[in-house]
């Protein structure tokens, strides 16, 4: 599933051609995705102008003139793809041009299709629609079910030092699966934790309560840094994740543990080797020298 770096790539590759744009038409080609879709979305998008485009954790949010806000998650498989005509002025003045393609023929899994009033055409594919869709009042937007249960953005400035090593204290579970905890920090996944312990130097399996307050601090830097470098990188491309406008991400190239299982450790003179462990049924890498 994306993590944040991912879903951030994806809203600043739509942010062209969306922010202050008419949606000129939307369509809805199925009743549901993950959950059945709002009542009469949509008509409810259609004519309206889309003000701001933001993220929160891993949803992108689309604030519209009609003071609603339609929620995006991309799920497992979900891919948001901008086409458009490149000799079209209109186009142009709105998007650079390396996010601009023609038209696609219309795919099985294109379930919502936004056409823009600046001639971009905004495609929600899905083959295993894992993702969804959702439309609330923009006022009360942060009282949704799926985001008033999230912790604070590891990005924000309410993700600090002291927020962090509160969370960590007395805790029995695996540091790893603490940072997982969308309560306590929003965003974050399986790949990015990894390498955020790694840079840490701190073991995926040892308790949270028993890492002292010093390196707890020293995390919250780290992270904001692997996750910094994997946005500026454009994401990683695994499996299904695709850029806006269809590029691959290249963060996956950076990796030092992630799905490194059996190679050498990355760390100037160490003798390790990258080690893989299951937690939670999910996959964890690590460096067994490094990390203690």
């Amino acid at each position: 599933m994306p993590e944040l770096p991912e879903v951030e790539t994806v809203r600043r590759g739509l942010a062209p051609a969306m922010e202050g744009v008419v949606i000129a038409q939307a369509d809805v080609n199925r009743p549901d995705l993950r959950w059945p879709f709002p009542a009469n979305m949509a008509a409810r998008l259609t004519g309206k102008k889309v003000e701001r485009l933001r993220r929160r954790s891993k949803y992108i949010l689309a604030d519209l003139d009609s003071d609603e806000t339609l929620l995006i998650h991309l799920g497992m498989s979900g891919r948001m793809l901008i086409s458009g005509d490149p000799s079209n002025p209109r186009l142009a003045e709105h998007m650079p041009g390396q996010f601009v393609h023609d038209h696609p023929p219309a795919q099985k899994h294109d379930h919502v299709v936004f056409h823009m009033a600046n001639g971009a055409r905004i495609t929600f594919n899905d083959p295993r629609r894992f993702g969804a869709m959702d439309l609330m009042a923009t006022a009360t937007a942060a009282n949704h079910k799926l985001l008033t249960v999230l912790g604070p953005e590891p990005l924000g400035n309410d993700f600090h030092e002291k927020h962090l090593i509160h969370a960590f204290k007395n805790k029995n579970s695996p540091v790893k699966s603490v940072l997982l905890d969308q309560r306590i920090v929003s965003g974050l996944g399986n790949i990015y934790v990894c390498e955020a312990l790694f840079r840490a130097k701190i073991h995926p399996a040892r308790k949270a309560g028993k890492v002292s307050a010093p390196r707890v601090a020293r995390l919250v830097p780290i992270i904001r840094d692997v996750l910094s470098d994997a946005i500026e990188a454009g994401g990683s491309s695994l499996r299904d994740f695709r850029q806006a406008d269809g590029e691959l991400g290249y963060f996956q190239h950076s990796f030092d543990v992630y799905g490194r299982e059996g190679d050498p450790c990355r760390t100037p003179d160490c003798p390790g080797v990258i080690r893989r462990i299951v937690q939670s049924g999910r996959s964890s890498f690590y460096c067994a020298q490094c990390q203690r």
